[in-house]
C-alpha cells in the first residue's frame, strides 16, 4: 500500500482503494464467500471535500461520516455532483440531532440506546420517513464507548424491530483496539443470526480482513484509504 501522509496531494487515493478491494477479495475468497458480499464504507470523517472527491472519482459511493455538522457542511456539494452517494452514520448521535441525521443519512449505524429508538420511531411517524438503521453493539463491554450491553441486545433488537418498528437491518460495532477482534466478530454475529439480521459492519483499517473471514457485510475503512485524518478541521 502507498504511504500515507497529512497532504492530500501525497496520498495515491485510487492505489489505496485497488489494494484494499484486492484484499477485500482475498479474505472473503479465503472463506468461500463473494467480495461483491462487502460492502466497503469508505470512512471520510475529517477530511475535506477536495480529498475525499479522489474516492468519489474513483468510483466508490458509500461514505461514513461522524458527525452531523461536518457531513452537512461537506456533502450537499459532492453529492450535487456526484448524486448516487450513499452517507452512512457512524458516529454518536445526539438525541436532539436526530432529525437532521434522519434527513442527512441513507444509514445510521449508531442507534445505541432506548432513548434513540424512541425519538426515531417519533421522527418517523411525524415525517413519514426513516433511514435504515445499525444497532451498535458495545461488544467489549467497555465503559468509554457507546452501543449495547451484548447481555441485553436481545430484548432491545426486538424492541426496535417490533414495537417501534424501526427499519433495522443489522448490527455494528468497535472491538477493544488492545484485544484479539475474532472473539468479538464472532459474537456479533451470532447476536445477529438469532435474530434473522443479514448486515454486520465490523472491521476497520487495522482488523477488516479479519472482519470479512468472520462474516462482515460492511467494512469501515477511513486512514488506509486517505492517510492520516485532519484533525485540524473544526469540528
Amino acid at each position: 500500500m502507498s504511504d500515507h501522509n497529512d497532504s492530500s496531494g501525497d496520498v495515491d487515493i485510487a492505489a489505496n482503494l485497488a489494494t484494499i478491494q484486492q484484499n477485500i477479495d482475498e479474505a472473503a475468497s479465503a472463506v468461500g464467500r463473494k467480495s461483491d458480499d462487502v460492502t466497503l464504507v469508505c470512512v471520510s470523517k475529517t477530511h475535506d471535500a477536495p480529498h475525499v472527491r479522489g474516492a468519489l472519482v474513483a468510483g466508490r459511493r458509500i461514505f461514513g461520516e461522524n458527525r452531523v455538522q461536518e457531513a452537512s457542511e461537506k456533502w450537499p456539494g459532492l453529492k450535487q455532483e456526484f448524486p448516487d452517494v450513499e452517507l452512512h452514520l457512524i458516529g454518536p448521535l445526539q438525541s436532539n440531532k436526530a432529525r437532521e441525521a434522519m434527513s442527512l443519512f441513507d444509514v445510521i449505524e449508531t442507534l445505541d440506546r432506548p432513548k434513540l429508538a424512541r425519538t426515531f420511531a417519533r421522527l418517523r411517524d411525524e415525517t413519514g420517513q426513516c433511514p435504515e438503521l445499525y444497532i451498535q453493539i458495545n461488544i467489549g463491554r467497555e465503559p468509554q464507548k457507546a452501543g449495547i450491553d451484548p447481555a441485553d441486545a436481545d430484548d432491545f433488537i426486538r424492541e426496535c424491530i417490533h414495537d417501534l418498528a424501526l427499519p433495522v437491518t443489522g448490527l455494528m460495532c468497535i472491538p477493544p483496539v488492545d484485544e484479539e477482534p475474532s472473539p468479538h466478530f464472532a459474537l456479533l454475529g451470532k447476536i445477529a443470526d438469532r435474530h434473522g439480521l443479514k448486515v454486520r459492519s465490523m472491521g476497520m483499517s487495522g482488523d477488516y480482513e479479519c472482519a470479512i473471514r468472520l462474516g462482515a457485510t460492511h467494512v469501515r475503512v477511513g486512514t488506509a484509504i486517505f492517510g492520516h485524518r485532519a484533525y485540524n478541521l473544526a469540528p
